[in-house]
């Protein structure tokens, strides 16, 4: 219950901007015009699209270092303070509490910021006494935020002094329409007299114009039908209508913006599954502080979708790529791939239409990487410009440029991703590729005399004499501690398998580039891991345990059609599906070996599998020709060699990074480097294409 705190200047404001409404009618999504940017396109940031794209806040912060506006469809706009503006989305929520203590209300939204219930923390004004209200939520449900009462009550139980955590919901009455927001507060200010809660709202509906005041936050139809019979026996003269699914903004004020000391900013509650605002941008561009303080250009669009708050950037398409291209590779790189990525990506964004029903793209790698301005680079912003409204055409229609990092020195036929081919993609050289190596540490694949093999890097190493009896080079390492890493790569996520220190010798089994986006390893996966993540991947049964596993069938390029384990096919609806259903894989380009088994050719030509507790007679990791440690180490007939345990696991070895298809992004930069231009670049992995300039 309470009034929002305004100060002076802000109450000027909401006149400035009760007055441009009236002038448009209402606050709709405005009939974009693309004026001097050229045109437009919408990026969604937040937005619930169910299986198509989820991404959600509760609460969306925007920011701007200038004065900036709300604007309506027409071309009236009010203009907002410099600073924070806050919206959210109506719905059913817990009330937490409500006390004068600033330093009580902080305190408890604290201990709630690190739980599932996110507070919010409005400011409000009572009979001239400051109040301080918090909530959390919002909850798809009453019974989801019934549920939380008990957990914030457990959370917060040294704040509450007494007080009780109830439910609350967005069944509200409406008092009417006003011309202006003075009377509206006129006749919120009786009820709050009265007792009531109550809020000016800002009507967002077509056929209303103007102000009103909501009254209560009831989270049933019943609860609201007792509220209208208190409210109009208590405050004469006022006649009530249950407000239903109207489109609104009601107006508070956060104090939320920092727990350490009281700063408030205005707070919109976004009511009505139509309501939609824009928040107009200044040269300077708005915050988003949640999603990571980046600042974007152009406009924001908040709405409410399925339920949930939905944020989208309309934002001019050539400065939309300013980014994109900035965030997809890297700005050191050569001029005519930095062109590439952007005709690339234009063509890209301008073939996806309504893909996303409110918005063309979203702002992550499902359509393209885009972090605003943030990832604005001058040679970025020339290469864009240099390449303005041009397009790659196939049959009269722009391409779906779809790209990769890295096609692993192949790219990949339509076969191998989406079980079908066009003239447009297919698999070419990509030679390129390799230049996402140049520069990386070599890495030594070793064994110890425990049986663990792993990696370590080139720089921790040092070379001996000795060596085993096959002539396999030992090593030890320089520095106390030295991490052996499960796969040639620093995760700061993945324990290493062992530690060893200098005068500890090991067997070198191969030297192997680090691990990037043209050749990698991952592993080793054991038989529970992998059973794990091919649960619900695959259309077909997953066995309990596996034993062995191998590529039984591939693409023209070399990539995993097939992949049978125990004997029997994993079948998946797309080839490339099977990077996921592996363990996260960075292409379908790969080879796999089973560390505890290998294959042995007879002298009859038969192929013959065994397991490292089988006895074979192969080299020990000692080289004294045993067979009983805990690792053997297998020599092929050119001389390579690998570790085999007595324990099952899986190692991936493989070459690309993405699904391969069309323009392969490190393939571009090395075919820069060589001298090619962007239009033969593109020309290249896009066959049958033009280059157009719209």
């Amino acid at each position: 219950m309470g009034k929002a705190i305004r100060t002076k200047k802000w109450s000027r404001r909401l006149k400035v901007l009760a007055a441009a409404l009236l002038t448009a009618g209402c606050l709709q999504v405005p009939a974009y015009a693309a004026g001097n940017d050229g045109q437009l396109i919408r990026v969604a940031l937040f937005a619930n699209l169910g299986s198509t794209y989820k991404s959600t806040t509760p609460m969306i912060t925007l920011e701007s270092a200038g004065e900036w506006s709300l604007q309506s469809g027409g071309a009236a706009n009010a203009s907002l303070p410099s600073g924070q503006a806050r919206f959210s989305a109506d719905g059913f929520r817990v009330k937490v509490l409500e006390t004068a203590d600033f330093k009580t209300a902080a305190a408890a939204a604290k201990l709630l910021q690190a739980s599932a219930d996110k507070p919010l923390l409005y400011t409000a004004s009572f009979n001239g006494k400051t109040l301080y209200q918090l909530y959390t939520g919002n909850y798809g449900t009453a019974a989801l935020a019934a549920q939380a009462v008990t957990r914030v009550q457990k959370t917060a139980a040294a704040q509450l002094a007494g007080q009780q955590p109830v439910v609350t919901g967005s069944e509200r009455l409406s008092t009417g329409t006003y011309s202006s927001l003075q009377e509206a507060e006129a006749v919120q200010a009786n009820l709050l007299s009265a007792g009531f809660t109550a809020y000016p709202v800002l009507l967002l509906n077509g056929s209303s114009q103007g102000y009103t005041v909501w009254v209560g936050e009831a989270s049933s139809a019943a609860e609201l039908d007792s509220l209208k019979q208190q409210v109009e026996a208590s405050a004469a003269g006022i006649s009530l209508s249950p407000v239903g699914n109207s489109a609104g903004l009601i107006i508070r004020q956060d104090a939320g913006l920092s727990l350490d000391a009281l700063k408030t900013a205005p707070h919109y509650t976004i009511a009505g599954s139509d309501a939609k605002v824009l928040v107009q941008g200044t040269g300077s561009g708005i915050k988003v502080v949640e999603r990571s303080q980046r600042i974007y250009r152009g406009d924001m669009e908040v709405s409410i979708v399925n339920g949930d708050l939905a944020l989208v950037n309309v934002v001019p398409l050539e400065k939309y790529l300013y980014s994109v291209v900035g965030a997809e590779v890297y700005s050191s790189w050569p001029a005519e791939a930095l062109k590439v990525q952007a005709v690339a990506a234009r063509s890209y964004a301008l073939q996806q239409g309504e893909r996303f029903k409110i918005a063309n793209v979203v702002d992550t790698t499902l359509s393209q990487a885009y972090n605003g301005m943030n990832s604005e680079n001058d040679k970025v912003t020339s290469a864009v410009n240099a390449t303005a409204g041009e397009v790659i055409k196939s049959g009269g229609k722009i391409v779906e440029a779809v790209f990769s990092s890295n096609a692993g020195g192949q790219t990949a036929h339509p076969s191998e991703v989406w079980n079908s081919g066009n003239g447009l993609f297919t698999n070419v050289d990509s030679r390129g590729d390799q230049s996402a190596q140049a520069g990386l540490h070599t890495w030594y694949h070793v064994l110890l005399n425990t049986g663990v093999s792993g990696y370590i890097r080139e720089d921790n190493v040092k070379e001996v004499t000795t060596k085993t009896e096959a002539g396999l080079s030992k090593v030890t390492v320089t520095a106390q501690n030295t991490n052996v890493r499960p796969i040639p790569l620093i995760q700061s996520n993945v324990e290493p398998v062992a530690k060893i220190n200098p005068g500890t010798e090991v067997v070198v089994l191969a030297k192997v580039a680090q691990s990037n986006d043209y050749a990698w390893v991952r592993g080793p996966f054991t038989s529970a891991q992998l059973v794990k993540t091919l649960q619900g991947k695959t259309t077909n049964a997953v066995p309990s345990s596996i034993s062995t596993l191998e590529v039984t069938k591939r693409g023209p390029s070399g990539r995993a059609l097939e992949v049978t384990a125990n004997g029997q096919p994993l079948t998946v609806k797309y080839g490339d599906t099977y990077r996921s259903a592996l363990g996260g894989l960075p292409s379908t380009l790969f080879d796999i070996a089973g560390t505890g088994s290998y294959t042995v050719l007879g002298a009859d030509g038969k192929k013959v599998s065994k397991t490292g507790s089988q006895g074979a007679p192969v080299l020990s990791a000692s080289g004294t020709g045993s067979s009983s440690s805990n690792a053997l180490v297998v020599m092929s007939a050119d001389g390579q060699a690998r570790a085999v345990t007595q324990g099952q696991t899986f190692m991936f070895i493989g070459q690309g990074n993405g699904h391969g298809l069309g323009l392969s992004q490190w393939g571009a930069k090395g075919m820069a480097d060589e001298g090619y231009d962007y239009q033969t670049i593109l020309k290249h992995y896009y066959q049958n294409a033009t280059i157009v300039k719209e």
